[in-house]
């Protein structure tokens, strides 16, 4: 097992720290200590009788009854706990698929949920978004890519980085493909609760014995540095995750269950305020556009707090990106880290401030670039 670098993560590893402006990430504000504890009522108290123990190979059983109760699966049997979702990934793709094994996965996306795969020996065959449908996913395309062969569907809706999704109509209609090619699904849901005009579609393990669904902090929740995700399994499936972790992280830290469990018990006092802030933030973003409409191309995200807009006259967009955090002191992703080489990833899950100030020195660089 090989894996090749992730260009994402190359391009975020110092910049991210020394931007004046971050419009890049694909989350919401982040929440302080502070926050958190004023959130959940959690005292000082609470932190000091703390033990640092060993944990669970699956996590806490009251840690896996709060993520139950989150995602409205029944059983939290089904529950396994992690170092954010991209521990629970990894594991679950280690246990399910080797050399061989045929694979369709959503392109653009988010790069372990492909790169992972191929590192294991994985044939992929790419389920493309296509940019002139606004990124909407072809389920009359996938239909094409699902054969008898077929291991496993990895996807992940609300998608990263082009924020669209897809209908609990489609969501059946998904399940009924992998049902029928008898795959596993692995639904990275990440972006679940941060929706704008649907409600949050139901967790995929409610509907096919077969999905593995996946969950994290990150994101819709404000706490990418707690490093807390989840995944929900058939149990066997999870019983060889287990065996994997054995050699690796063994458990969650007690530290990040304790703090998770009581985030999670009042899971829509950390989401709500961020949605609201995104879903006004995503009118800013798209009334821009809008008025550049010389400049870039919008699909309007219909999920998460990333959009992926066409720069028009820009022909190397690595370059302009370089050139924008260089001279102007503003980070996004250029679109070539995830296959896309005319977009860029722009995040508007931050402070509204930050996001105006982004998008007024991304405009001047815009136009600089016309000349």
């Amino acid at each position: 097992m090989r894996l090749r670098p992730a260009p994402l993560e190359d391009w975020l590893r110092e910049s991210y720290f020394t931007a004046d402006i971050d419009i890049s990430s694909s989350g919401v504000h982040s929440y302080s200590m502070a926050e958190l504890r004023d959130l959940t009522a959690l005292s000082h108290q609470d932190l000091d009788r703390l033990v640092f123990d060993d944990g669970y190979s699956l996590g806490a059983p009251a840690v896996r009854a709060a993520v139950s109760q989150h995602t409205g699966v029944a059983d939290p049997d089904k529950v396994m706990t992690t170092s954010g979702s991209g521990e629970a990934l990894s594991l679950i793709m280690s246990a399910l698929l080797g050399a061989g094994d045929e694979v369709v996965a959503v392109r653009p996306g988010y790069h372990l949920l492909v790169e992972y795969a191929i590192s294991l020996g994985c044939t992929i065959k790419n389920w493309h978004l296509d940019p002139a449908r606004d990124w909407q996913p072809s389920l009359e395309e996938l239909a094409g890519l699902v054969t008898e062969r077929t291991k496993a569907i990895i996807v992940n809706f609300p998608q990263n980085p082009t924020g669209a999704t897809v209908t609990e109509a489609e969501l059946h209609g998904i399940v009924a493909l992998a049902r029928e090619a008898g795959a596993h699904l692995l639904w990275d849901g990440a972006f679940t609760d941060l929706t704008y005009d649907t409600p949050p579609l139901p967790d995929v393990t409610t509907l096919y014995e077969r999905a593995v669904s996946f969950g994290t902090f990150s994101k819709a929740f404000g706490l990418p540095g707690l490093r807390f995700g989840w995944c929900v399994a058939p149990r066997e499936l999870l019983t060889d995750c287990v065996h994997i972790r054995d050699y690796t992280t063994l458990h969650v830290s007690p530290l990040n269950e304790l703090l998770a469990q009581a985030v999670l018990e009042n899971a829509q006092a950390f989401i709500q305020p961020r949605l609201d802030q995104a879903r006004a933030n995503r009118a800013l973003l798209l009334d821009w556009a809008a008025a550049h409409r010389d400049l870039v191309s919008l699909a309007p995200p219909a999920g998460g707090v990333s959009a992926f807009p066409r720069l028009i006259d820009v022909a190397d967009v690595d370059a302009f990106c370089d050139g924008l955090f260089r001279k102007h002191g503003v980070l996004v992703i250029p679109g070539s880290c995830f296959g896309s080489t005319q977009h860029i990833r722009v995040g508007f899950g931050g402070r509204t401030d930050q996001l105006t100030g982004g998008l007024d020195r991304l405009t001047d660089a815009l136009k600089e670039a016309r000349r």
